[in-house]
């Protein structure tokens, strides 16, 4: 982990600041998804917190996905396993939260980079933030965090995004529900991310938390489905085809 990466949270006003940085494209190591999941799990059970705002850091991606380093270092099953579960357990971590999630998208998201924004329960986005599924191109799949994609977009759109691994823009992650919101400039990205925290801070803790309640309904049984998928990933992970085009991810971004 770099000197500069963090992840931590603030309280302010009823407001949590859970916020994450990487140096590379933020994108999400086993450490930083299990920091992040205790930190959705601490607020959750807060009484003095009834919003949560996540954001990153940097003005690049808001999000880079699965951290490409890690993959190319997983040799077994066990370990492929345990960290896209990983990732499937913040996702669910955040939807179980009984605090509303705002997620300030100021950048690209870029495969569980969407799964992340999509386990939020309001997003608003700058309109450079495009998006992409990019998991098929590197020789698996959207599999872990398609649960909570599907909720967000429907099926169709996921599968549309999942196939052809092209990047969408921020209008196109409006019209299909993964952002509220989409903002012009960074001064408004913070404005209006201020403004919605606010509104929700001095709202019902307990019709927050019954409003929560039923936007995830449904899902109870999504730690069982996590584990199936994870399963997939893991193996598919370990395959030749899979570690030679990371490898050319990692050669094309040096």
């Amino acid at each position: 982990m770099n000197s500069n990466d963090f992840v931590t949270s603030e309280i302010n006003n009823r407001v949590c600041t859970i916020s994450f940085y990487n140096s590379k494209g933020n994108s999400l190591s086993t450490l930083f998804l299990l920091r992040l999941t205790k930190e959705f799990n601490d607020v959750s059970y807060n009484d003095d917190v009834s919003v949560v705002v996540l954001k990153s850091g940097g003005d690049g991606a808001f999000c880079g996905g699965a951290s490409i380093d890690e993959l190319l270092m997983i040799d077994r099953f066990e370990k492929a396993k345990e960290f896209f579960f990983a990732f499937g357990k913040l996702l669910f971590t955040m939807i179980r939260c009984n605090k509303p999630i705002i997620a300030r998208v100021h950048g690209k998201i870029v495969g569980g980079g969407v799964g992340l924004v999509s386990a939020c329960d309001y997003s608003i986005a700058k309109n450079t933030a495009s998006l992409r599924l990019s998991e098929l191109a590197i020789g698996i799949g959207p599999f872990v965090i398609s649960p909570f994609v599907v909720r967000k977009i429907g099926i169709s759109a996921f599968t549309s995004l999942s196939l052809d691994t092209e990047w969408r823009d921020a209008e196109w992650g409006k019209t299909y529900g993964l952002y509220s919101k989409v903002v012009s400039s960074t001064e408004e990205l913070d404005a209006e991310i201020e403004k919605m925290a606010n509104n929700l801070s001095k709202a019902s803790l307990n019709s927050l938390q019954k409003l929560k309640s039923l936007y995830w309904e449904g899902t109870e049984d999504w730690e069982r489905l996590i584990d199936e998928r994870s399963e997939i990933s893991a193996r598919l992970i370990l395959s030749e085809i899979a570690s030679g085009r990371l490898q050319k991810v990692i050669e094309n971004n040096k």
